[in-house]
């Protein structure tokens, strides 16, 4: 079935074909390592990890790279309040920002370029934009001249007078232009700084990315992607001064832009103070919960971040993992788990999640109502080779509902003692020592379910324990 994709620079949905079907090229934007990210940032990797993964089953060789931005005013600061290395900084927050992508299950990039590593490559890359007459230099600075490019705003879709109004564009002599912006900037001696034809200086931000996807994946690549909010001035930047560094080649075929996370309906911002980082997030919540959630709406919409929806998501996941729990003496081979058709079809239609989701859903209730084992074997077969794809239902179910909130296993013989102690106490209709052992159990989190198959037991947080 034919993959389509939301192009940003079209505005349509396309087919998406590559240029060239041996090597598929991806590129999306990183973050920014000075501090934990928060949960947004996490929304690009996820959504476009499953999309090159959904590639990685269509072409032979796919190369997606997703940068690491380590040189930035933001980290000088930090390291300035530290007193540490930028070094110092930049290498503890990668360090965590990987090992978080890693428990959300985001696909890992096959190859994460750093900016401090392509000094050479950036500076290349503006001696080019200089010679071509598309940057100039001027008091130690290298300013991309945007009058030089004519289709600057095409991606973003507005002129440049309304980019410049609805921006912070730095007011300098040194500029020919106010939206003309900075490929690189001077260096004070108290800041990291490398050798250049200007001086001792930094790169800007943009011209990081385009000298990156350059040196990796070549001037042409097929697929750019990362947050709406980085369409301009990052994005439309990268164009330009992609374009212009190659001869007027199109920099990137497709465009594709995921939507903003808001908080209880509001813009997350420092200034509301409802920020959230996933660090914090990953030692209150199992990552599987944030992953689903992240993977809930379509990529391209908004997605409200609360309490309620969380608890939904949880509630979602501990249901088809009940249907798995139903189904435990069911053997499934792995060749057996393939992913259903309607699945693809839906992820291949501009990553539609919400419709993925709804056909697991489908997908978990015939295993549900299935009567023979052989109909419970194939519809437990079909529900985890589609949940493989979508990247849950990863754990065993009793494993599942057994660990804490932050997705760590609690001390299962402990409880289990506990229970069984409960059971006999009820047996022996000791009810009170029955109901001290349920409150003890409670107290760590541990609610017990009587079923016919005996009493299960599961930890959830504590507003979702009974009263």
């Amino acid at each position: 079935m034919q993959l389509r994709l939301h192009n940003t620079l079209t505005r349509r949905n396309e087919d998406f074909v590559p240029a060239d079907p041996q090597r598929v090229t991806m590129y999306v934007c990183g973050p920014t390592v000075y501090n934990y990210v928060h949960i947004g940032n996490a929304r690009p990797p996820v959504v476009f990890g499953l999309l090159a993964r959904l590639l990685r089953r269509r072409y032979p060789n796919v190369v997606y790279a997703r940068n690491i931005t380590d040189v930035d005013d933001k980290i000088n600061a930090a390291a300035k309040d530290a007193g540490v290395p930028i070094e110092a900084i930049t290498s503890r927050f990668a360090a965590a920002y990987f090992e978080e992508m890693d428990r959300l299950g985001a696909d890992k990039a096959d190859l994460t370029p750093h900016a401090t590593r392509h000094i050479g490559d950036i500076v290349a890359m503006c001696e080019r934009l200089i010679a071509s007459g598309n940057a100039y230099a001027a008091e130690g600075h290298v300013l991309f001249d945007v009058a030089s490019y004519p289709d600057y705003g095409k991606l973003s879709g507005r002129s440049t007078e309304d980019m410049i109004a609805g921006a912070r564009v730095e007011v300098a002599p040194y500029k020919r232009n106010p939206a003309d912006f900075v490929l690189w900037k001077p260096s004070t001696p108290d800041l990291p700084g490398w050798d250049s034809p200007w001086g001792r200086g930094r790169p800007g931000w943009h011209i990081e990315c385009s000298a990156m996807a350059e040196a990796h994946l070549g001037e042409t690549i097929d697929i750019h992607a990362g947050g709406n909010d980085l369409m301009f001035p990052h994005h439309e930047n990268e164009v330009a001064q992609s374009t212009c560094a190659h001869g007027g080649k199109v920099f990137a075929r497709f465009w594709l832009h995921n939507g903003m996370l808001t908080f209880d309906g509001r813009k997350m911002s420092k200034s509301l103070g409802n920020v959230l980082v996933l660090h914090d997030l990953l030692e209150q919540y199992p990552a599987e919960v944030l992953r689903f959630l992240l993977l809930r709406a379509h990529y391209r919409q908004p997605l409200d971040w609360s309490e309620t929806t969380l608890a939904q998501a949880r509630a979602t996941l501990d249901g088809w993992y009940t249907v798995l729990r139903d189904l435990a003496d069911i053997d499934v081979a792995a060749d057996d788990r393939s992913v259903p058709t309607e699945i693809e079809a839906a992820l291949c239609d501009d990553l539609n999640t919400p419709e993925a989701f709804a056909q697991i859903a489908r997908l978990a209730a015939n295993a549900r109502a299935a009567a023979s084992p052989a109909a419970k074997r194939a519809a437990k077969a079909a529900l985890l080779g589609a949940a493989d794809l979508l990247g849950i239902l990863q754990h065993e179910p009793e494993a599942w509902f057994k660990q804490s909130a932050g997705g760590t296993e609690v001390d299962v013989e402990a409880v289990q003692r506990l229970v069984d102690a409960r059971t006999a106490a009820k047996k022996a209709r000791d009810f009170a020592e029955s109901d001290r052992i349920r409150d003890v159990l409670l107290a760590m989190g541990v609610v017990v379910e009587d079923t016919a198959q005996g009493p299960r037991w599961k930890v959830v947080k504590s507003d979702e324990r009974a009263d």
